[in-house]
């Protein structure tokens, strides 16, 4: 009987499930979109009713396919969209209010508040984060002084807090498991990195009390048996991880110095700094890259809001496109661009900017501009703002040699090609692009014993492509000096 390993992949668009062989090769995969909800500007938020019930028949689907090969399930590993933000009833299950979504700005005021009274280098010190809505402290706190329900269900001691895969943990053991891992722990603001804990003092800064947070748990770990009713038989949930960490693990950046950058619904780039927490002294962000045996490994990450869901943006808003795919033949069709700018900076600007005020800029712009030119500014501006985060991370004295990539934009090799000629850098594509997925795929393996070493999981990592810079220096320049200017516009 053939083994497998399941990957519930939850992120900002869609859910996944993936079942994987014990060589890390995907072997039927299941996905499907989700509503995404603004009601207002900068708000952006999920139904966590409508990503559970889509979550569950991913699932469903591949304990299907699963079962028709007979195949064994040896256990499930879960990746999230890590900052978003959920409260529930620890009774009927019942979410007191939609899922705000790591992108939603709501709280930039709040932020600004905090930031006024002198609480970032505190704040910073304790978790490795700025101040900014982009995480989950925030949006708990805002949650709790605005929704009626929350505040009721605190008082009878019900009320629960999770990022999506605490929530998804909880409905899988059919609330049993009240459980988050350390690398989604660290993204909520709340959590001190070195002592590997909520941290009491930021808790009562911002109000929040301790007892609706889920236990800390290693990334590897026993997060408890799905219920039967969901999954047809028990499974053993063995590893959980924020997705951008999971890309980073299932990329086998696992030494101090790999680097990997996950190009999805925004960009995010972690380097692996080893068991040392390096502060950044140019805005970047020190996490958790996961934890094994009760012992953190730490990265460098810096986050990019706007990518994919820029082209989603030209299909679903702009409609200049009805797929993706697109995007790849009309830049390569373009000779240039004649010189137009996009910044997508449709709920600000992350690393190493830090507005939440910003907003989208269109520049150059001219008669001959059609929708061609406007849509390849929107995949150059990917590149362009990778080149800021490396640039950042250059400034703290961290420069990488290679660069690994993943996500659904990689696949346009017009986009990687330039991409590697504006960072100047060889970039790495692997054969298996279903990183973030295999990430907790391969923790959940790590965890059980499938994988004795971390050198086990190293050698399942592929290379599919290589690419290799081809712009000149002169006409490097040229462009991230046009790119420097629309940033000016955008944030003066």
């Amino acid at each position: 009987m053939k083994k497998f390993i399941v990957s519930i992949d939850q992120g900002t668009s869609s859910s996944r499930a993936i079942l994987f062989d014990l060589k890390g090769k995907p072997v039927f995969v299941s996905q499907k979109e989700f509503k995404q909800y603004y009601p207002k500007n900068g708000w952006v938020e999920h139904n966590p009713v409508e990503i559970w019930n889509v979550t569950k028949k991913v699932l469903r689907d591949i304990l299907k396919k699963n079962k028709k090969i007979k195949g064994k399930i040896l256990t499930i590993g879960i990746t999230n969209q890590r900052e978003t933000t959920v409260l529930w009833d620890n009774i009927t299950g019942k979410c007191v209010y939609n899922a705000i979504v790591w992108q939603d700005r709501r709280t930039q005021n709040a932020c600004a508040v905090l930031k006024k009274r002198g609480h970032e280098n505190f704040i910073k010190s304790r978790t490795g984060l700025l101040i900014d809505p982009y995480f989950s402290a925030t949006k708990i706190k805002w949650i709790l002084e605005n929704v009626s329900s929350a505040k009721n269900l605190l008082k009878k001691n019900r009320l629960l807090f999770g990022t999506i895969d605490s929530y998804l943990v909880w409905k899988l053991t059919n609330g049993k498991i009240h459980a988050t891992d350390a690398t989604n722990a660290s993204r909520t603001m709340l959590f001190n990195i070195k002592k590997n804990c909520w941290d009491k003092k930021i808790l009562n800064l911002l109000k929040i009390p301790k007892k609706i947070l889920p236990e800390i748990k290693n990334s590897a770990d026993f997060f408890g048996n799905t219920h039967k009713s969901i999954t047809y038989k028990s499974y053993p949930i063995n590893g959980v991880i924020g997705d951008q960490q999971s890309a980073a693990f299932g990329q086998s950046c696992l030494k101090k110095g790999s680097i990997k950058i996950t190009y999805g619904t925004g960009a995010f780039a972690i380097m692996n700094t080893g068991h040392k927490i390096v502060n950044s002294k140019s805005k970047m962000l020190t996490t958790v890259c996961y934890r094994l045996n009760n012992k953190s490994t730490y990265g460098i990450e810096g986050s990019i809001f706007i990518a994919g869901a820029g082209i989603q943006w030209l299909r679903d808003k702009l409609k200049i496109i009805n797929k993706a795919e697109q995007t790849e033949k009309i830049s390569n069709d373009l000779k240039h661009n004649n010189d137009i700018y996009f910044v997508p900076a449709f709920t600000g600007l992350g690393a190493p900017y830090w507005e939440p005020h910003a907003r989208g800029v269109l520049i150059g712009l001219n008669s001959d501009t059609g929708r061609n030119e406007i849509i390849r500014a929107t995949l150059e501006s990917v590149a362009y703002q990778t080149s800021d985060l490396l640039h950042a991370m250059n400034k703290d004295g961290i420069k990488p040699k290679i660069l690994k990539i993943d996500g659904g934009m990689v696949k346009n090799n017009w986009f990687s090609q330039f991409l590697s000629s504006v960072i100047n850098l060889n970039v790495l594509r692997p054969k298996v692009q279903e990183t973030t997925a295999l990430g907790a795929a391969l923790l959940a393996g790590y965890s059980i014993g499938v994988f004795k070493k971390l050198s086990d999981i190293s050698r399942i990592w592929k290379i599919d492509k290589k690419f290799k810079p081809s712009m000149s220096r002169k006409n490097r320049l040229k462009l991230l000096n046009g790119w420097n200017h629309a940033i000016k516009k955008t944030i003066t």
